[in-house]
């Protein structure tokens, strides 16, 4: 049998304590070897520099295949094309291409008359270098924005006759949720790897926020054990329980690859993963 393979998502640090934090969190995952590691923008593209910076330490540094996000988000197209042409120089060769979230406060997107007006056109530009593997996102349980499930699916199938290679899923608390996507995506003619996103809950607050932001449900039993875990203090424990059983569901129905959304606080994913049988394979070397 063939093993699964990982992947981790980290933020850029926004100061010194955070680069910290980052290095520390990639030097805690490294050592399961995933098949790359993505780095975030910010809403509005605030982190821009910071990404790109991150995005090409990391790849240096540790050798390790990174994927940067890239945002149609306040830029103009010759802006956004260079930024993804200095990832090609620094030996870069993944991107998460993504329409990107409106600036805080704003009325929603709006892109610049200069720039890319959504995810498809920044997609076919990507493509047409031929340089880069595109990976997109996907909802599992459509997009606040989309009118409805099948509407949202033929979006994705539009992004990837557009040349993406790949899709990460946002997160989800069951696997079926994931399985039905699966399905429907199969039945509207997309062929491309779909990978679902694991969000291990470490702040059932804000991952409260989060699911109500981008329309993940969370199911009562899952509301109510992280309710009573609060009040005997073993949220840890449940929350390495609940993402270790929603991977294990899913590798039992045929997943091949998990994306673990970190926060750049590695030990939950880490735990996660070693639940699951996978061992730490090499220690990085030349992290500084």
């Amino acid at each position: 049998m063939t093993r699964p393979s990982l992947s981790f998502e980290f933020f850029p640090p926004k100061n010194l304590a955070g680069s910290f934090r980052l290095w520390d969190a990639v030097n805690s995952l490294a050592p399961l070897e995933p098949s790359f590691v993505s780095v975030t923008y910010g809403a509005g593209g605030t982190t821009r520099k910071l990404t790109h910076e991150a995005v090409e330490t990391i790849h240096t540094q540790t050798g390790l295949r990174v994927a940067g996000h890239l945002t149609c988000v306040d830029a103009t197209r010759e802006e956004t094309l260079q930024i993804a042409q200095n990832y090609a120089a620094a030996g870069v060769r993944d991107i998460v291409a993504l329409r990107g979230d409106a600036p805080k406060d704003s009325a929603g997107f709006s892109p610049k008359p200069d720039g890319f007006q959504n995810s498809i056109e920044l997609i076919e530009a990507l493509s047409d270098t031929g340089q880069f593997n595109i990976h997109v996102g996907a909802y599992p349980e459509k997009h606040p924005e989309a009118t409805n499930q099948a509407a949202d699916i033929a979006y994705l199938k539009r992004k990837f006759d557009a040349g993406a290679t790949g899709a990460i899923t946002q997160f989800f608390f069951e696997a079926d949720t994931f399985f039905r996507f699966r399905d429907d995506c199969t039945a509207a003619g997309i062929t491309a790897p779909i990978i679902p996103g694991i969000l291990p809950v470490e702040n059932w607050a804000g991952v409260q926020k989060f699911a109500a932001q981008c329309g993940t449900a969370i199911p009562q039993v899952i509301a109510d054990a992280f309710h009573n875990a609060q009040r005997d203090g073993t949220e840890k424990l449940l929350a390495t329980a609940v993402a270790a059983e929603l991977c294990d569901d899913l590798l039992e129905g045929g997943v091949d690859h998990l994306h673990f959304y970190t926060l750049n606080r590695a030990e939950l994913s880490r735990d996660v993963c070693h639940a699951l049988g996978f061992t730490p394979k090499r220690k990085l070397q030349n992290v500084a």
